[in-house]
């Protein structure tokens, strides 16, 4: 049997008339009772009981009506579904994310998908830069918002800019520099930098402040190195010796603390981006990126 001879019978049971079933289904009634006749061969039983005046169910009919709307009513929703995931309108999506760096979008981003997705099921997770960048290639996420270092070594990986933003020196309050609204590198020559352990930290960036120190004419004399960014802060709030930061750990640092320009430096801003593998197939990725573009990345 199919799913046409099972609509054809649940349409002449529910009107109880070949005639009035064939309009319905638009359809010839020759073509009906053939398929009713068929059916019936299938099973071994008689559906209905037919004369002139009537036609009626049998028991075992009424019964095979019951499962027969139960099967079709689960084939049309599996059709859906199965549209709806190709469509990227259900499914499920896993998302890692450095957690300083999108609190200023991710938690609307989020509000702004799940409105228009409602189907979608968000899996959201905040990893430290380097476990991000391995759960990305081994597939365990689909998307990852991440600094763009390092993913150059993972094959057939895409990405699109998300937002960029100005390294800041940080600063205790009490630093005799804390006034200032701008400062050059080389005047810190002399001070101790706190910066994030260089086999932990994202993929140059130890090495790219310690650049940036060399092109202002020194070496900075590191006396820190702390495994977890978050406690690079915490170590300057402690004033054991200044860092250099992108603006957006201000949200999470303590209120003695100052984030200041750097005088001089260009084209050096923190880019934080999107990625995802080109071989990842799930549609509910175009799905994010839409959105995403449409409230978070200006064009």
């Amino acid at each position: 049997m199919d799913i046409r001879q099972l609509r054809y019978f649940i349409t002449v049971a529910e009107y109880l008339n070949f005639t009035k079933a064939a309009n319905q289904l638009y359809v010839a009634q020759s073509a009906i009772s053939h398929q009713i006749a068929d059916l019936e061969q299938q099973l071994g039983v008689k559906l209905f009981i037919r004369n002139k005046r009537s036609v009626q169910l049998t028991p075992a009919g009424a019964v095979f009506l019951k499962e027969a709307i139960e099967i079709v009513d689960k084939t049309s929703g599996a059709v859906e579904k199965a549209q709806q995931t190709d469509a990227g309108v259900i499914g499920s999506l896993s998302v890692g994310f450095l957690n300083v760096h999108v609190r200023r979008f991710l938690p609307n981003l989020i509000k702004q998908f799940s409105k228009q997705h409602p189907k979608v099921e968000l899996h959201l997770n905040h990893f430290p830069s380097r476990m991000l960048k391995e759960a990305l290639e081994e597939g365990e996420l689909d998307l990852a918002f991440t600094l763009p270092s390092g993913l150059d070594r993972i094959e057939d990986i895409k990405t699109q800019t998300v937002a960029k933003e100005p390294y800041c020196i940080v600063l205790h309050k009490n630093h005799p520099l804390s006034h200032k609204n701008i400062i050059n590198l080389s005047e810190l020559e002399n001070e101790p930098f706190i910066i994030h352990n260089r086999h932990d930290s994202p993929v140059g960036s130890y090495e790219f402040i310690v650049h940036l120190c060399e092109k202002s004419g020194f070496t900075p004399r590191v006396v820190s190195q702390p495994r977890f960014v978050d406690t690079v802060p915490v170590l300057v709030e402690s004033e054991i010796g200044i860092s250099i930061l992108p603006k957006s750990f201000e949200s999470i640092s303590s209120p003695s603390l100052r984030f200041i320009e750097m005088d001089g430096v260009k084209n050096h801003d923190c880019e934080l981006v999107i990625a995802w593998k080109k071989n990842n197939i799930n549609p509910s990725i175009p799905s994010f990126l839409t959105v995403l573009t449409s409230n978070v990345i200006t064009t």
